[in-house]
């Protein structure tokens, strides 16, 4: 008995592989998704759900639209909780905002791998990650939670919802439901259900959430459709949500206002193309209800991120319309000798070749160094202002004609007006007003880039003042036609 460890030291040895055991069923518990929560405690019996992951080139756009679209709820008196499920590597700061200044419990999560990510190609590789939306299966400390995506708009309150079963959504797609809003019962059982099915490669249509949701839900459409109860009591079961809980936005321009007669109408969606989301300041007016989004996130957050980007292009188009002015640099004047003896078919055809080039790019890169996010009105006026101030540039590089190069900046005004007009009886006529003035404004468009390159033309021929760079100078005798 003398080299006989103590009890206490036999017991701790004897614990030790126990402990081992918690901790690393703890870690493989958080992969699996039982990971930290930040934010307020659960307060109510049902909330809302978001999600947000990182690695496409829009995170900072859908990161506005979760703030925007969260505390729309607010707007509408929901009551319930806000949840967001967000990936580990979504920024510390944005974490922080979301949790102190919006009130939302937010889930960090890890990625769940998709197996299906080689069946994603092209622009529709962005979806590879959303299958992160399972997750929402693991927030037990609720009854029931509405899923929904960022680029939603409440207009009215959908708390009815939790009221539905243990899976709920809405045929937008005469085959198909969408994951745009979607209600579910928490149960870490149909998780694991869920992460068993990704393991073995259930069938999956499109590669993402969706997809894989249809698979596991095949004959929703055949399921009653859902009515709230009037006693507020929940039901059990899946079943089809009303076209009112997940309006396609493009319904909306046939008659430019909702009503949907077959339930309420109180969220729209916007499924299009990825360029025409309600947050982009291009968005309005060829998309009215970009409007309504950013009156939203003017009265909720502003745009404070944005000023400093915007003030510098503003201050550097101020500087560049200065400068233009004063220096009214003449290249081609400088450059080339004017005489047709000397004068190279192929250099004409470049120097017209750079004038449409510059034209291009000076209605071109003001649209691209705008911050995406901001709002339509001030967005659309720093675009004109940097289109004229490029322009500028154009007309004294070149010494073209002010208004034919102008006549494209006045057209795409003119544009603005004929879709902004709030007067149309319904998306047909406003779609052939604005074919019309397109078709009227055409001969004009045509008629300045003849005027300009004729311009060019003339100056090319004219005799030199200047010439070309590396030739000695030439006499100048004095003439009466000049």
């Amino acid at each position: 008995m003398a080299g006989r460890p103590p009890v206490s030291e036999r017991r701790l040895v004897a614990v030790l592989p126990l402990l081992l055991l918690l901790a690393v069923t703890a870690a493989a518990g958080e992969r699996r998704g039982l990971a930290r929560v930040e934010g307020p405690p659960a307060r109510h019996r049902h909330a809302y759900a978001a999600m947000m992951y990182m690695g496409t080139p829009r995170d900072y756009e859908f990161y506005v639209a979760v703030r925007v679209m969260m505390r729309s709820l607010t707007r509408v008196r929901a009551d319930a909780d806000r949840v967001l499920i967000a990936s580990s590597d979504v920024p510390r700061d944005w974490v922080r905002a979301m949790t102190e200044e919006d009130g939302m419990r937010v889930v960090i999560v890890e990625n769940l791998r998709n197996p299906y990510e080689s069946n994603l190609g092209g622009i529709n590789r962005r979806f590879k990650l959303t299958l992160n939306k399972l997750y929402a299966w693991t927030l037990v400390d609720y009854e029931r939670v509405v899923m929904i995506d960022s680029d939603n708009i409440f207009l009215q309150n959908t708390d009815e919802l939790f009221q539905c079963g243990q899976f709920c959504a809405v045929f937008i797609n005469p085959c198909y439901f969408h994951t745009g809003l979607f209600v579910l019962q928490p149960s870490m059982d149909v998780f694991k259900g869920m992460l068993h099915d990704l393991e073995v490669g259930r069938e999956n249509s499109d590669g993402a959430d969706q997809g894989f949701l249809v698979g596991c839900y095949p004959d929703l459409l055949d399921k009653p459709m859902f009515h709230p109860p009037e006693n507020g009591t929940k039901l059990n079961g899946t079943y089809r949500l009303p076209l009112g809980y997940q309006m396609d936005a493009s319904y909306y321009y046939l008659k430019l206002h909702w009503h949907v007669p077959c339930g309420p109408n109180s969220v729209i969606t916007f499924p299009s193309a990825p360029w025409f989301k309600p947050w982009y300041w291009w968005s309005w007016p060829i998309l009215p209800l970009g409007l309504s989004w950013h009156k939203q996130r003017w009265d909720d957050l502003g745009y404070a991120a944005e000023m400093p980007v915007i003030l510098m292009e503003v201050l550097m188009y101020i500087v560049i319309i200065a400068v233009t002015r004063l220096a009214r640099p003449g290249m081609t004047k400088l450059c080339y000798n004017r005489r047709p003896e000397k004068q190279n078919a192929l250099v004409q055809w470049l120097i017209k070749m750079a004038v449409i080039v510059a034209m291009v790019a000076a209605y071109s890169i003001p649209f691209f160094v705008i911050p995406r996010t901001v709002h339509p009105i001030m967005g659309w006026s720093i675009y004109l202002f940097g289109a004229l101030a490029l322009s500028v540039v154009v007309i004294n590089a070149f010494l073209l004609p002010p208004l034919d190069v102008l006549t494209t900046w006045l057209a795409i005004v003119g544009m603005l007006f004929v879709m902004a007009f709030p007067w149309y009886h319904d998306g047909i006529v406003r779609v052939l007003a604005i074919f019309g003035y397109a078709f009227c404004s055409a001969p004009f468009l045509w008629a300045s880039l003849v005027r300009m390159m004729d311009s060019v033309q003339t100056m090319l021929e004219r005799d030199p003042l200047f010439p070309r760079l590396g030739e000695p100078a030439q006499e100048i005798e004095f003439s009466k036609l000049y």
